[in-house]
């Protein structure tokens, strides 16, 4: 049954036909921003405080864990989707449930996941990385899936989801580079902190910019004919979604290419001996990025998503070969090319999760299945399952014996916790291993995005079909109507 909340008078609307107000708009934005903290500190940095913690012979097993505890996570997430479109809370919403769940977990596990003994035997090590990472993961999930599908719940407008799903990209780097901050400034050769405190101010930033959403966002629309899914029947449903499947396919050798963020203070420290070059780079990165945010939502009205999407790749494609030709040895040029890149990765950053809604509408067009849950949980596992198989690959690449990775000790003969010590005894790497850095930062991702290119090709879901899509699913239209105004046959 479809239900919408009263109009108020006090609405602001930014343009008409928009259903959501400002200060709403804004709660789902800064949502983002202290999700973003979190999500980029663990991305970011997980794989440095591993290497800091765990000795050479040890990379291996920790490469294990990491890919492993993704993996299991990960099928929890469509797990979580079959519960998700199941349990019905007394309140009567679908969404804010479990953001309010969700709120307290995220960044009491996050703290966890930073905050290995390093004392503690390789045994007791191993079991805290694997027990907090699976810990952070689900708690991560309950946010993820909510925050994501609760935009088709808000607005029936395809252009208000395309620019909430812009502007909070904003927000998205206002978190990123509180990550970024605290993990390149606490934990460099200045303050010489650690992870741990590094995720202590993001765990706080989180709750405080996270906990708007809970109380202010609307549950204005419910799903019509939910079913109640099984494991076969959730397998039915995807594989009818084909455009779901082709873009999550690409998106999987895009983001698990994705690696420079990974190692990007190891590469500062490294081949230029100072670990903010990298905050510099990022810094620079930013004006292309918050262009992009604003720019998105204008060139959408004009230009296909896909179109848009695939352009960037290339572009993204051509950056990096062109970086890494000359190699690292000019500062310069590693600054310049760094900011060239992040251009098109800017653009399609914004765009990354706007393809889900238009699949999840494009599910309930064609099967009669409104299956949010699971189209959204599906895009939580792809981002979990790529973010475990790069952390994976970076770390068991580090510690290959070919590769010649030097893993250092403090004078004590402890566990290193910042980049001020690493400073302290000197450490450097072999050029084989810088080479190799090197290869991983540019063009691991470059073979990712060529890839990801080839498989976004057969995506086909235009905007204006997704446009008449929602309005037949919404009861605007009829399904008849709809047929007719369709630029394809789906």
């Amino acid at each position: 049954m479809k239900t919408k909340a009263p109009e108020r008078k006090s609405l602001m609307k930014s343009r008409p036909g928009w259903e959501t107000e400002s200060k709403e708009r804004l709660s789902y934005y800064l949502y983002f921003a202290g999700q973003n903290a979190i999500y980029a500190l663990k991305a970011n940095y997980l794989v440095q405080y591993i290497d800091f913690m765990f000795t050479q012979d040890e990379k291996k097993i920790t490469s294990l864990i990491i890919l492993l505890a993704g993996f299991w996570d990960a099928v929890n997430d469509v797990v979580f989707g079959l519960i998700f479109d199941k349990v019905r809370f007394k309140s009567g919403k679908k969404y804010i449930p479990w953001l309010r769940i969700s709120l307290p977990l995220i960044p009491i596990t996050t703290i966890l996941l930073f905050s290995i003994p390093s004392g503690s035997s390789s045994a007791m090590k191993y079991a805290w990385l694997a027990i907090a990472h699976l810990l952070w993961d689900a708690s991560y999930t309950l946010c993820d899936v909510p925050i994501f599908g609760i935009i088709t719940s808000m607005t029936k407008s395809l252009e208000e989801r395309t620019s909430a799903l812009s502007y909070k990209s904003i927000w998205s780097g206002v978190g990123s580079g509180v990550a970024i901050v605290a993990g390149s400034l606490l934990v460099g050769q200045q303050f010489k902190l650690n992870f741990t405190f590094a995720a202590i101010v993001c765990g706080v930033f989180a709750i405080a910019t996270m906990l708007p959403a809970c109380f202010r966002l609307q549950e204005r629309y419910e799903g019509e004919d939910e079913e109640s899914f099984t494991l076969k029947k959730m397998m039915k449903y995807l594989v009818s979604n084909k455009y779901l499947l082709i873009y999550y396919l690409g998106y999987f050798f895009y983001s698990s290419a994705n690696v420079f963020g990974l190692i990007n203070m190891f590469a500062a420290f490294y081949f230029y001996r100072n670990e903010q070059i990298s905050l510099l780079a990022q810094a620079c990165s930013i004006v292309p990025s918050l262009i992009a945010a604003l720019i998105v939502p204008h060139l959408l009205r004009k230009i296909d998503k896909m179109k848009v999407f695939r352009a960037c790749a290339l572009f993204a494609i051509g950056a990096s070969v062109i970086m890494w030709i000359p190699g690292y040895q000019s500062l310069s040029w590693f600054i310049i090319m760094s900011v060239v890149r992040s251009v098109p990765m800017s653009v399609v950053g914004v765009m990354l999760f706007m393809f889900t809604p238009d699949c999840a509408e494009y599910g309930l067009y064609k099967t009669g299945v409104d299956a949010k849950g699971i189209t959204f949980s599906i895009q939580t596992f792809m981002a979990k399952i790529t973010s475990a198989v790069s952390s994976a690959f970076v770390s068991f690449v580090l510690g290959l014996g070919w590769v010649g990775w030097q893993t250092y000790k403090n004078a004590d003969g402890k566990a290193i916790e910042n980049f001020g010590e690493l400073a302290e005894i000197g450490a450097t790497q072999t050029p084989h291993a810088l080479n190799c850095l090197w290869f991983l930062y540019v063009l691991v991702p470059a073979i990712g995005y060529a890839i990801a290119y080839v498989i976004w090709r057969f995506y086909k879901l235009n905007d204006k079909d997704v446009q008449v899509m929602i309005n037949c699913n919404a009861g605007k239209i009829t399904r008849e109507e709809a047929e007719a105004s369709l630029s394809r046959k789906y």
